[in-house]
């Protein structure tokens, strides 16, 4: 007899029941995923002990990832079956969607229209997804058979004799991922034609489980159509190949030296922009998402600028806070501190219109210590000289609104990842800066994983509100990805991953991390330049204090 609690009440069944039949015994709706006794379980785990559930659906970021990844599993047997001799591969895109591009296809209306009417019509079967544990060599003749060569490739990378893959109808294939149980379960997506391909949206857990609306954003766009240029350039768009680059000495010191020569050629191109509109440009300014490396590009476009007779100088937005006692307040009642009022605003503006007008201007300094603004260093811009200021807000016109816009130069840092474990697969921008901040974190500040984890859904809260809806606002957007990097992040983040109990609430998060970094072959910390962004999170950069 098992003894299952659902907010509070308890359920009993004689025989152990999967959480689909919990959740129709206890008539929840629109479930998606759960936490068994604080562990993430696929609905059709089985529940063999008395246990405590608590039932996720739409709202919880955790069981739409079970969503997408699904998604992606049941389009990729849509197009098996319509196009079998054709591969797709999936990307992460514009306005929080999926790119799908399927080779020797030329999409138009009718064939994205064939597409989705086979993907309804598997969904509306509401077919069995099942999970199949079987040897490496069975899994090689299954993807050979399906035409999978990107996933026979990354196989070779793995350790265990043993791999699982999910069947459904006779079609099997891995996604990285929890999946749900039936495709019936997959009630809301829409397809949007989308040169080269079509894109796909799904529903948000930010979005309270609704499909955001579609915003095209060039300026991000481009940027990721660059990126995957670029990854055909180096022939490095996924696992297998990087893996390529990096299995001897000589190959891996041109795959960094390459990467690290992107860097640098955006750089330039940087440089050139401002140079050109040096006249115009009285302000420089930088955001991005956390752990976009914000402080090494910083001091190297310094640098860059100071090779043109440019002198930028540095000023803190930090210096500009209230004391957290000022400060708005969260719904739990705590200080926002990433709430652009936080900020004296109007000072800033005061001061920053005022340096801009040649006056000489007492700036504040924030004590962090005593939470307070005290009187800082007293400052007048020189005629050769530019400010460049970075924050979570820099892009936002509010920040800067007594500056007129041709005055401005704003630029978003983001890394623009289009790399892949294998075509359907894509890595999240969002994991890789994920891994960035354990690692930083973990060096700098001693914190644990699970510390890092903890604060991660504060700060992509921010970053939904602060950040994403000004990136288009960008002139430049520069892309801090390192196709390399996973090779040198893996070594630093492995044992700390590990180190999480099979009961801890962050398991799933650290075991997803593990699946993919695990296939990455080690890349030497050494070889990595001493001004590279990577080195801001690993340690040993020449721009440290």
């Amino acid at each position: 007899m098992s003894k299952v609690t659902v907010n509070g009440k308890i359920y009993e069944f004689e025989i152990p029941p999967t959480l689909m039949e919990v959740a129709e015994k206890a008539n929840i709706k629109n479930v998606l995923a759960a936490k068994v006794n604080q562990r993430l379980r696929e609905l059709s785990y089985v529940i063999d002990d008395n246990a405590e559930v608590f039932f996720l659906g739409f709202e919880s970021s955790d069981a739409i990832k079970i969503y997408e990844t699904t998604l992606r599993y049941v389009i990729a047997k849509a197009i098996h079956n319509l196009y079998p001799k054709s591969n797709v591969t999936f990307s992460y895109n514009v306005s929080r969607t999926i790119l799908a591009r399927i080779d020797n296809i030329v999409m138009t209306d009718k064939i994205l229209t064939s597409i989705k009417n086979e993907i309804d019509r598997i969904i509306n079967a509401n077919l069995k997804i099942e999970r199949r544990r079987i040897s490496i060599g069975e899994a090689n003749r299954l993807y050979s058979k399906f035409n999978m060569p990107d996933k026979v490739e990354v196989l070779k990378y793995r350790k265990e004799e043993y791999v699982n893959l999910y069947e459904c109808d006779g079609y099997f294939n891995y996604m990285f991922g929890y999946m749900l149980p039936e495709t019936g379960l997959l009630n809301n997506y829409n397809l949007i034609l989308y040169n080269p391909g079509f894109l796909i949206q799904y529903p948000r857990a930010e979005a309270k489980g609704q499909i955001p609306t579609f915003i095209d954003e060039p300026v991000f766009g481009k940027a990721l159509r660059e990126s995957a240029k670029w990854g055909d350039i180096i022939g490095g768009g996924n696992i297998s190949n990087i893996n390529k680059h990096t299995n001897n000495k000589h190959d891996v010191s041109d795959f960094i030296n390459m990467c690290e020569a992107k860097h640098n050629y955006q750089l330039v191109r940087l440089g050139d922009l401002i140079e050109e509109n040096k006249e115009d440009i009285s302000l420089i300014t930088i955001a991005g998402p956390s752990s976009s490396g914000k402080t090494t590009f910083s001091n190297r476009l310094r640098i860059e600028l100071k090779t043109r007779g440019i002198k930028p100088v540095m000023i803190s937005i930090d210096d500009y806070y209230f004391s957290k006692m000022d400060a708005p307040k969260n719904e739990d009642g705590s200080p926002d501190l990433e709430h652009i009022n936080a900020l004296d605003v109007e000072l800033f503006n005061s001061d920053m219109a005022a340096i801009i007008r040649g006056e000489e201007v007492t700036l504040p300094k924030f004590n962090f210590q005593i939470g307070k603004r005290e009187k800082g260093k007293t400052f007048k811009l020189q005629k050769d000289q530019i400010i460049i200021i970075e924050g979570i807000h820099a892009l936002n016109n509010e920040l800067t609104k007594s500056i007129p816009n041709h005055q401005k130069f704003k630029i978003y840092i983001s890394p623009q990842t289009q790399l892949h474990i294998d075509n359907h697969n894509p890595i999240s921008i969002t994991d890789l800066r994920l891994i960035r901040r354990l690692v930083r974190d973990f060096k700098y500040r001693n914190s644990s994983a699970e510390e890092t984890f903890d604060m991660w859904p504060s700060v992509r809260r921010g970053e939904f509100k602060w950040i994403y809806p000004y990136q288009n606002e960008a002139n430049f957007v520069y892309n801090s990805e390192l196709t390399y990097e996973f090779g040198v992040l893996k070594k630093h983040a492995l044992g700390q991953l590990q180190a999480i109990p099979r009961e801890s609430r962050h398991f799933i998060t650290a075991n997803r991390l593990l699946k993919f970094l695990k296939y990455f072959i080690d890349i030497d910390d050494n070889k990595i330049p001493v001004n590279s962004l990577l080195r801001e999170f690993i340690g040993g950069s020449s721009f440290e204090d």
